[in-house]
């Protein structure tokens, strides 16, 4: 695997940089390419960030994301090809994944378990809470000043992916690099209520609904709730809304794993999985063709919701050592 010295000499002779993320953009995707993106501007690097979906509206207030552009990839020559926080090719969306053949030099920078994305350079750190270290750690490799506007973004990245610290991802490491980014000016406080404190009405009545439909397993280890199209349409909620609803599962004493079924298309589901001691959802979710980490992971699924439920908490069941 290609190390970060490499990948921090392959930056310094780009000239044109098109950097991206993964589909549905979360914290650490977003956080990691404005991050980067950013600084190397600030190297008078040609730079464009940019990936296939919106950007979640809770997630407006961080420096330099009026630049990121959404839907197809942007028109450009690009000597670069940056992808951060993806995993599988199929994470990229369709228009972004036809990049990965051509003649570009491809830097892959991830922290995620599986096969991960083939490039001309590839690092893939499953022991960082988020990309957000790996690009703190690049950025100071490369000896990159970093201005309170980028320890905002990797701040962000790293609270989102670590559960503001909850999850066992968190390391020593993790906190020192927060440490440094408190010092540089992030104001931890501020971002935190915007993350979590500012949320609108329609959220919370989604949360209501989805708590209608919570189900146990009858051994209790397993938790999940399901959020429908429709019920997005009635609460006037966005998808964005149903970010943190599996941790409501998860949270129920003596559950070992919670699941989310999200209808993103007509009889198309995504599965949130996450888990608190001992089963590796991850493991769960490539099952059925998805990934993640140890402890949160996701995957699409397609069919009759009550098959698709079926499925993976039978599943989920086994892994716990449960009975369905």
């Amino acid at each position: 695997m290609t190390n970060l010295y490499d990948i921090a000499a392959a930056i310094r002779r780009s000239e044109s940089i098109l950097i991206c993320g993964h589909i549905m953009p979360d914290g650490d995707c977003l956080g990691s390419v404005l991050a980067l993106g950013l600084s190397l501007e600030a190297m008078s690097k040609k730079v464009v960030m940019a990936g296939p979906d919106p950007i979640p509206a809770i997630y407006e207030f961080l420096p330099g994301v009026e630049r990121f552009k959404t839907g197809a990839p942007p028109d450009g020559v690009y000597d670069t090809f940056i992808i951060l926080d993806c995993s599988v090719p199929e994470r990229l969306g369709r228009d972004y994944q036809d990049l990965l053949t051509s003649k570009k030099v491809i830097i892959n920078i991830d922290h995620h378990a599986g096969p991960g994305i083939l490039g001309t350079y590839c690092y893939i750190d499953t022991a960082a809470a988020a990309v957000g270290e790996i690009i703190f750690d690049l950025l100071k490799l490369m000896q990159v000043s970093i201005p309170v506007e980028t320890a905002i973004n990797l701040y962000t990245a790293i609270v989102t992916d670590t559960g503001s610290f909850q999850y066992d991802n968190v390391t020593p490491g993790t906190h020192r690099r927060i440490a440094e980014l408190l010092e540089f000016g992030a104001p931890g406080a501020q971002i935190n209520i915007l993350l979590h404190e500012e949320k609108p009405k329609a959220a919370l009545v989604l949360l209501r609904e989805a708590l209608h439909t919570l189900t146990m397993s009858p051994c209790g280890k397993v938790c999940w709730m399901t959020v429908t199209l429709e019920m997005l349409k009635n609460t006037g909620a966005l998808d964005e809304h149903t970010e943190g609803l599996v941790n409501y599962c998860r949270s129920i004493r003596g559950v070992e794993v919670g699941l989310l079924f999200r209808e993103i298309l007509e009889g198309t589901y995504k599965v949130s999985l996450r888990s608190k001691n001992i089963v590796d959802v991850n493991m769960l979710a490539v099952q059925f063709g998805g990934g993640g980490h140890a402890k949160a992971a996701g995957c699409i699924l397609q069919g009759a919701l009550r098959e698709v439920q079926d499925k993976v908490t039978r599943e989920a069941v086994l892994a716990t050592g449960g009975t369905a």
